[in-house]
């Protein structure tokens, strides 16, 4: 029988043994002797410890730890020269902490272009210095529980996107030094880090373009303010308290922004105040998602609302969580903020206990979105309550240019086909602003 697979080029068989986790890729040398040094080249090297630590044992001195320990220092001593794509470490430090930083050293000498690293450690110490001016990165990722060390000499002169999880920062000057020391960045993403010590920063860069900021566990307030100042910049997602201020000062380029904050009792006024600041920074923005609580967040900024940014450019809006009856006002109110929204989306639908009329004053003063501009509507987890009729039949009812409406059933309750045919005919009988509208229900 032709083995056809061995006969493939070398760059072929790496293409496919790195979609397998190293120690896989090992097992394939005893397949023959053209497969028996193809592992000691192979771009992607993947190593993870993470199944030693199912069960509570003593994994600091198990043998399952020294077996990982002695497998990669193995991989690593017999590899060639050839470079390595993507080095993904998953590790606990213990007592191990110069051996861990040789392999990094390791990858950073084999010209790595992706370093991937989440480390579980006390200090950060255990990352070489190397990395920190590392020719060849494109991708840098670094998930570690602790303060992040920032050496004096810098240098990123082509990593392209740049992960930080976890991490607490030093203090303002070095946080800055090491973002604009990537010169060449397009992608940045803060989770879940620590910028409590932080007083003021700001994220300056002529090349980034998407940033995502995830401070989701931080409940307590700081005094951190971050400015955002990055011309270029075309995605933004926020996921958080804002428990840091954030400034956006400097983004005309911004098209698409996702918004998720969360109100805290206690804290209502405060972080609905925050949120209208940010808002105002997205005025340019082309496509805005925000969450529920986003929205019940301005039913706490009160006068601010004055205040409130006019989103010109906004065509598409994206709700998530399900719109009750105090987040379907504010939802009206900055609908009102929207003059040219051609498409809403509605992704979780209403709340159960939504209360909602024909009559309701809530009509008598229409968006001008929805009577002149709004072309598409999508109305997911549909249950046919008498809200949601009522909704979607006032929609029908002035918008004069709607093309379409998506309705989408919920899908966790029992199918009743009369009911649905009620509904759609229902709906299709009334009497509509824009005759050329179709409504699909899925």
């Amino acid at each position: 029988m032709i083995d056809y697979i061995s006969n493939l080029p070398d760059c072929i068989l790496h293409h496919i043994l790195s979609f397998l986790p190293t120690k896989e890729v090992v097992k394939t040398s005893v397949s023959s002797k053209r497969w028996k040094n193809i592992w000691a080249s192979v771009p992607n090297l993947d190593f993870d410890d993470t199944l030693l630590y199912a069960s509570e044992v003593d994994c600091q001195h198990s043998s399952e730890s020294t077996s990982f320990m002695n497998f990669v220092e193995r991989i690593l001593r017999l590899r060639d020269a050839s470079a390595i794509e993507k080095f993904r470490l998953s590790c606990r430090v213990w007592s191990n902490a110069p051996q861990i930083s040789s392999w990094i050293s390791s990858a950073i000498m084999h010209n790595v272009r992706e370093l991937d690293l989440c480390i579980f450690a006390e200090d950060s110490s255990v990352i070489p210095q190397s990395v920190f001016d590392c020719k060849s990165l494109v991708i840098l990722k670094i998930e570690m529980d602790c303060v992040i060390e920032i050496p004096p000499r810098i240098s990123f002169p082509f990593l392209k996107t740049l992960h930080l999880s976890l991490v607490t920062f030093l203090d303002d000057d070095s946080t800055e030094k090491l973002l604009t020391s990537c010169v060449a960045l397009e992608e940045l993403v803060l989770l879940d880090c620590d910028c409590g010590i932080l007083k003021n920063f700001t994220i300056s860069s002529l090349t980034l373009k998407r940033l995502t900021i995830d401070d989701l566990p931080v409940y307590e307030p700081n005094d951190c303010k971050i400015k955002i100042d990055a011309k270029n910049l075309t995605c933004l997602k926020y996921i958080g308290y804002l428990s840091n201020e954030i400034f956006l000062s400097n983004v005309p380029s911004l098209v698409k922004a996702c918004i998720h904050i969360p109100i805290l009792h206690g804290r209502q006024k405060e972080v609905a105040c925050r949120a209208v600041d940010l808002l105002k920074g997205l005025r340019n923005v082309v496509f805005l998602k925000v969450s529920n609580r986003t929205m019940e967040g301005l039913m706490y900024a009160g006068s601010m609302l004055d205040r409130f940014p006019v989103f010109p450019n906004l065509t598409h809006l994206v709700l998530t969580m399900e719109i009750g009856n105090y987040t379907f006002r504010a939802l009206m109110d900055l609908l009102n903020f929207c003059p040219t929204l051609q498409s809403i989306n509605l992704s979780e639908g209403f709340d159960r206990c939504m209360r909602l009329g024909e009559n309701d004053l809530i009509w008598l003063l229409v968006p001008i979105c929805i009577s002149h501009h709004l072309k598409a509507l999508t109305f997911k987890n549909f249950h046919a309550d008498d809200s949601e009729i009522c909704f979607l039949k006032c929609v029908l009812k002035y918008a004069r240019v709607l093309e379409k409406m998506d309705v989408w059933w919920c899908k966790t309750e029992p199918r009743d086909l009369k009911k649905r045919r009620d509904v759609r005919k229902e709906l299709e009988i009334i009497e509509k602003s824009s005759a050329a509208c179709i409504i699909n229900f899925s």
